[in-house]
């Protein structure tokens, strides 16, 4: 039997999921031109505003002079060069942890952190919300694999009781279409009670979260002891690219030996690197830019509150606006749209069915102005929606 891929994409078309590529024609930043079309975006994970520094792009430059523009090989070969080695040591003080590992995505640290530390005989928990990659890794280590009830520490409890060998408790630090943070101190706590292992994919978090920028195990104050295994991203706050596991020496040199997409990958740009080195430093340095990240948070969601906006309980720069049906987030998508305003529905799978929202995503290169801006346009537009759905 032929693959009837014309079929599948029809039925998504039908059911208002199917999805497109925008074609960005700037670099990233709160004005950007897509499609031909000049918007004020909202969609964007460049957190901190950093994506398109002016000192980040010299850093790169400069690496790109020194080191060249390919890794050439993986990092057991012969490809792990003396700006991945720095960037590995800022992460690591970053994070308040002995050793980082670096990793060329997110996913590829994920999958490898969780493949490398159980298998066949063990036991892998997560959070129903968890990102993909995260359940992704689960599934593929062979491990049994089970799903507790989102953030809810009892319900992982139960799950514990049952667990059998090694077992790795695996968590979102900030929940990407939610922007509410998990509960770290509480999942902390059973699983430790329980002799488990708490993972956590804070991408989200670092650079957003804590007083240095450290992310969500610094803003609950928690330790190493609390949670063995640290994921972060670098192409959201950070503003470049790749990713890294931080945790004790034993932790990372297991991961060089087992972790396969560590492993059986070339390693990414040196530059990139000399690149993520200056945003760190950025990062630190510029604490302005989390207190003002913080004041437009504020401001959109009290401002969203007076519109009757039906958010979630999210303190980060994840806000988002819950509609129900995919086809009037589209909607409402479209219509922002029209007004000059860039903002992504975000439908299912992606989502839970019937819980299609607007992911309005604030930088600290936004300003205030723009932030209400957006805020009046959502409240034109919004009963605008209401009243069609009446």
């Amino acid at each position: 039997m032929a693959f009837d891929l014309a079929a599948r994409l029809a039925e998504r078309r039908a059911a208002d999921l199917y999805r497109q590529r925008p074609l960005l024609e700037t670099p990233q930043g709160p004005q950007v031109v897509v499609d031909g079309q000049p918007l004020l975006a909202f969609c964007s994970n460049d957190y901190l505003g950093l994506a398109n520094h002016p000192e980040v792009i010299a850093a790169w430059q400069a690496g790109a002079e020194r080191w060249g523009v390919g890794g050439g090989a993986s990092h057991l070969v012969i490809g792990h060069s003396t700006p991945h080695h720095a960037v590995e040591e800022a992460l690591a003080e970053l994070t308040g942890r002995p050793r980082a590992l670096l990793f060329s995505t997110g996913y590829m640290a994920n999958l490898g952190a969780i493949t490398a530390l159980v298998g066949q005989g063990d036991t892998v928990l997560q959070d129903r919300l968890n990102h993909a990659s995260l359940l992704d890794g689960g599934l593929l280590s062979g491990a049994r694999f089970s799903r507790y009830l989102h953030n809810d520490a009892a319900s992982l409890a139960s799950r514990l009781d049952k667990a059998v060998g090694n077992t790795l408790v695996v968590t979102d630090g900030v929940f990407s279409m939610d922007g509410d943070l998990a509960d770290l101190p509480a999942l902390a706590k059973v699983a430790r009670s329980r002799g488990a292992w708490l993972m956590v994919d804070d991408a989200h978090g670092v650079g957003t979260l804590g007083a240095q920028g450290g992310g969500i195990v610094e803003h609950y104050g928690l330790g190493i002891d609390d949670v063995p295994v640290l994921i972060g991203t670098l192409g959201k706050a950070c503003g470049t690219s790749g990713a890294f596991v931080a945790g004790s020496e034993e932790l990372i040199e297991a991961l060089v030996q087992f972790a396969r997409p560590y492993i059986y990958t070339t390693s990414q740009p040196p530059a990139l690197a000399c690149a993520t080195l200056k945003s760190l430093e950025l990062l630190r340095r510029e604490t302005w830019r989390r207190e003002h990240l913080a004041a437009l948070i504020q401001q959109f969601r009290e401002g969203a509150e007076q519109i009757g906006l039906q958010l979630l309980d999210s303190p980060t720069p994840i806000q988002p606006i819950l509609i129900g049906d995919s086809a009037q987030a589209l909607r409402l998508s479209r219509m922002l749209r029209e007004r000059g305003l860039l903002v992504t529905a975000i439908r299912p799978p992606t989502v839970p069915v019937g819980s299609a929202r607007l992911r309005v995503t604030l930088s600290a290169a936004h300003s205030e102005a723009q932030v209400q801006l957006l805020l009046n346009a959502l409240a034109e537009c919004y009963p605008q929606l209401e009243a069609a759905d009446a």
